[in-house]
């Protein structure tokens, strides 16, 4: 539980300390990185310390590793959020 604890806590603290003006949105964005982690609640045992996620859980596969790249690079392309 400490784990899962932390995973919430450390965002926070990073968001308050680095971010200060933006602290609610930094720790949301944050936090919601974890996402791509709710197919361990499908898995049994959730947790299995000899288990490499990469391959097992349904997120973890490479078409969403592509997926995720696209998503990432697609901003770049169409230059959508360039500030001026």
């Amino acid at each position: 539980m400490i784990h899962v604890a932390l995973h919430f806590i450390v965002p926070l603290l990073v968001a308050l300390a680095f971010y200060r003006s933006r602290w609610r949105n930094a720790a949301v964005i944050m936090m919601a990185t974890m996402i791509v982690d709710v197919d361990h609640l499908l898995a049994t045992p959730i947790y299995d310390p000899n288990r490499c996620s990469i391959g097992f859980h349904p997120l973890h596969t490479a078409p969403a590793i592509v997926i995720y790249a696209a998503l990432f690079v697609l901003p770049l392309i169409v230059g959508g959020g360039e500030r001026s």
